[in-house]
């Protein structure tokens, strides 16, 4: 696993993309064992494929941006929109809480 540094990860692709492969397959992983799997695939091929993590040196917080109209996006299944919201951020936690393991940082306390 390559050291951390906030820096190189403003070039994420470049220099850390095998530790971000891992972080959204455990993701996958994780949900597509307490979730609809047709649902967590759907989410990950038509959503999270074009979504963007992003470090901020200053809070120490991971985030995952999602394309504009996420929820448009997905039309490989059918789903109500609370469902796929709640899943959906479900997710996209398990995403950034992978980022943290998998680059072995703590993530940031509460406010």
């Amino acid at each position: 696993m390559a050291d951390f540094d906030p820096e190189r990860f403003e070039d994420k692709y470049a220099n850390y993309f095998p530790e971000l492969q891992r972080a959204y397959k455990n993701a996958f992983e994780t949900l597509n064992d307490r979730y609809d799997s047709e649902l967590i695939h759907a989410i990950d091929q038509q959503i999270l494929n074009e979504s963007e993590p992003f470090y901020d040196e200053s809070s120490g917080r991971f985030t995952v941006e999602l394309p504009e109209n996420p929820t448009e996006r997905l039309t490989a299944i059918v789903v109500d929109d609370e469902k796929l919201e709640q899943t959906l951020d479900r997710y996209v936690d398990e995403i950034e809480a992978e980022l943290y393991r998998v680059f072995d940082l703590e993530p940031p306390a509460e406010a």
